[in-house]
């Protein structure tokens, strides 16, 4: 395991995507839906640092099964998601990599009612999007790499950690014997 970005890092990149939303927001009330369960651990840092009206929920959506490193079908599940009409709302997830989670999930968000939908991630896996979308805000760019820490799993292990690393394809293969 290689560490990507350190704790430090990930610090400061989540204060500066709170700063971001501090001036966009301002006031104004805001809905905040991270998107289980990847997102838990950079839900609970923004949040605090947040200064706006706000209102925090969840829903899940998952491409990933037991021993899986690409994506497969999406399955979403909305029925943990507080009502939207009307709301500003930001969908905040871990990382944008193909970019078809975060582009349904913008799409069903939208078609609850919501007044605004944008979304946030904290890595933005560069050269993997297959989508005619980007995420409004992300942290950091990150290489082609399995990524694991800071919310990010491999079969539910590593969420834990507190910086984000790369699993080299051997301890991938290690863990799925």
């Amino acid at each position: 395991m290689r560490t990507l970005i350190s704790q430090s890092q990930l610090e400061a990149g989540v204060r500066d995507l709170a700063a971001q939303l501090n001036q966009q927001y301002a006031d104004r009330p805001l809905t905040v839906l991270g998107v289980l369960t990847g997102s838990v651990v950079l839900l609970a840092d923004l949040i605090r640092q947040l200064e706006m009206p706000l209102r925090v929920g969840v829903l899940q959506a998952r491409s990933y099964r037991g021993a899986a490193t690409t994506a497969g079908e999406l399955v979403v599940n909305l029925e943990l998601m507080p009502a939207v009409e009307g709301c500003d709302v930001l969908l905040l997830d871990d990382i944008f990599d193909t970019g078809r989670t975060l582009d349904e999930l913008v799409r069903r968000v939208r078609a609850c009612g919501a007044t605004s939908v944008r979304s946030m991630v904290l890595l933005n896996k560069v050269g993997r999007c297959e989508v005619d979308y980007q995420p409004d805000y992300s942290a950091f760019d990150i290489p082609n790499e399995f990524v694991v820490g800071y919310g990010l799993d491999y079969q539910d292990h590593y969420r834990n950690l507190p910086f984000v690393a790369a699993l080299d394809p051997e301890e991938i293969a290690a863990e799925s014997l």
